[in-house]
């Protein structure tokens, strides 16, 4: 038997559609329903949630910013940001959004890349210079102004674009479609068990792409309530929030699981009934203490940038033993080796079939590369899996050799390419290392005249790259592991790094 899931395809998306319409659909039946709550500081109704983005649509429009035009966000951490992106999609304007943790150098590239119409910009995060410039005092104005119209059209037209990395260190723009957020229904049955009564807590950023799919628009597009804590709440006071809010969802990565277990007794939490948990693989020991702890499941879930998650466990079908998950129903997956799909049983590369609804419409301005992940219907995720007879998936990890610290994914090229730039580093590798059970940081190793001081190094790259993406550690070396073609081994670095003696 083939190693392929499919239970039936999802219902079509309707059109005419609009990503932010749908998002708000409840607004107007629940109007003084709280849909946001900045824990401790601030609550927004649906009503004002959907007046403050339908104003900024309007604001944008005036602003001569066109529906299809791109804009640059460069938001900090708070409400602002997802107000500007509904705003914008409810505009039929394209939305980018961005980690405010990227340099100026960074930015600059992007700006090159896309060309957008206009930059959102918070003044307190950094950006190259550009033309045209929203500040952040200018977006909140606009929230008064009276209601946009949704940009009502095809659900396959372009809605936003986020930013992921490539195997060739090279960012790379992914275009989504306004149907994205159609096809993310499948996720609140196969991941979430999701419904109008919950409140969903999400322990990330508003500026976090996790944050906005899984921890605010999903519980809007229901009509729950989402809980996001204060920019600068610490691990260690999410226990009590999560109590004093009566939380019934808690989603975060797998890090601020650890954190918040490592702050010794938490407190009773009767109104949480799982927690959702993406960004990284979980291990399966930290599973088992979140649960003998808090006495609730916890829920893995497997996705990427060109098409959030689609593998997960759920309340109806939870994961067995060290099994990732099983495809949501609607989704079509493969494991796939060079002649197609493979048996179940064995090790294939994990597929997504190109005609799920959440699945990119490619990278922009890259034809080439988009392409290039495709082994005929198949998109190919770079990820190693192996399928059970009931659908479910074993996760085996990539087969390239992308970076994953702190639930970041970074390119080691990317890395490398900017310490090989150093004038004392003569070749450079990357690779992520544990420094403790389940804890993994990016270390650099390099070879050179003579060793350098890591101060001076951490130094070079905090103007060269975001902070997720800067090495913890660096190692200097008489050589670097090299294959037989010249190539190096940068999965052999690991093996070289030494634990510092506490």
């Amino acid at each position: 038997m083939l190693a392929i899931f499919d239970e039936g395809p999802p219902p079509p998306c309707p059109t005419p559609f609009n990503l932010a319409a749908f998002v708000m659909r409840h607004a107007q039946m629940l109007p003084d329903k709280v849909a946001l709550s900045v824990l401790g500081t601030q609550d927004w109704t649906y009503g004002e949630l959907e007046a403050a983005i339908r104003g900024t649509a309007t604001g944008l429009l005036d602003r001569g910013i066109l529906p299809g035009e791109i804009v640059l966000m460069r938001l900090g951490n708070t409400v602002d940001f997802p107000i500007a992106y509904l705003g914008a999609i409810t505009a039929g304007i394209l939305p980018v959004p961005t980690s405010s943790q990227l340099t100026e150098a960074e930015t600059a590239k992007i700006i090159a890349d896309l060309s957008p119409a206009a930059v959102l910009r918070d003044p307190g995060v950094a950006c190259a210079p550009h033309d045209r410039t929203l500040r952040l005092s200018e977006l909140r104005a606009m929230r008064a102004l009276p209601p946009a119209a949704y940009d009502m059209g095809d659900p396959d037209r372009m809605g936003y674009v986020v930013y992921t990395s490539g195997t060739s260190g090279t960012p790379h723009a992914v275009a989504h479609a306004h149907r994205a957020i159609w096809a993310r229904q499948m996720m609140v049955e196969g991941w979430y068990g999701l419904t109008q009564d919950d409140r969903l807590c999400h322990a990330g950023a508003f500026n976090w792409t996790y944050t906005l799919g899984t921890g605010l628009m999903d519980p809007w597009a229901i009509g729950g309530t989402a809980l996001i804590p204060a920019a600068g709440t610490a691990p260690e006071h999410l226990p009590m929030l999560l109590r004093e809010h009566k939380a019934t969802i808690f989603a975060a990565a797998p890090g601020v699981y650890r954190k918040v277990l490592q702050q010794g007794p938490l407190p009773d939490l009767p109104d949480l009934r799982h927690g959702l948990c993406a960004g990284e693989k979980l291990s399966p020991a930290l599973h088992e203490r979140w649960n003998a702890t808090t006495g609730t499941e916890l829920y893995e879930a497997y996705g990427m940038s060109e098409c959030s998650t689609f593998i997960s466990a759920c309340p109806g079908h939870p994961a067995r033993g060290d099994l990732l998950g099983r495809p949501q129903k609607g989704r079509r997956i493969a494991m796939l080796g060079e002649n197609g799909p493979v048996e179940i049983g064995a090790e294939g590369t994990i597929a997504i079939h190109r005609s799920d609804p959440g699945l990119m419409l490619g990278y922009l301005n890259a034809p080439e590369q988009t392409r290039a992940r495709f082994q005929g219907d198949w998109f190919l995720t770079g990820d190693q899996g192996v399928m059970q007879d009931d659908g479910s998936i074993a996760y085996l990890g990539r087969n390239d050799d992308m970076m994953n610290a702190g639930g970041y994914r970074v390119s080691p090229v990317e890395v490398e390419a900017v310490l090989n730039r150093h004038p004392g580093i003569t070749q450079s590798g990357a690779a992520a290392v544990e420094v403790k059970p389940d804890t993994y940081i990016i270390a650099a190793f390099y070879t050179g005249p003579e060793k350098l001081d890591e101060s001076t190094l951490q130094t070079y790259v905090e103007d060269r790259l975001a902070r997720y993406k800067q090495p913890r550690a660096y190692i200097h070396l008489s050589e670097l592991p090299m294959g037989g073609n010249g190539k190096l081994l940068r999965r052999a670095l690991p093996a070289l790094f030494k634990v510092p003696s506490p």
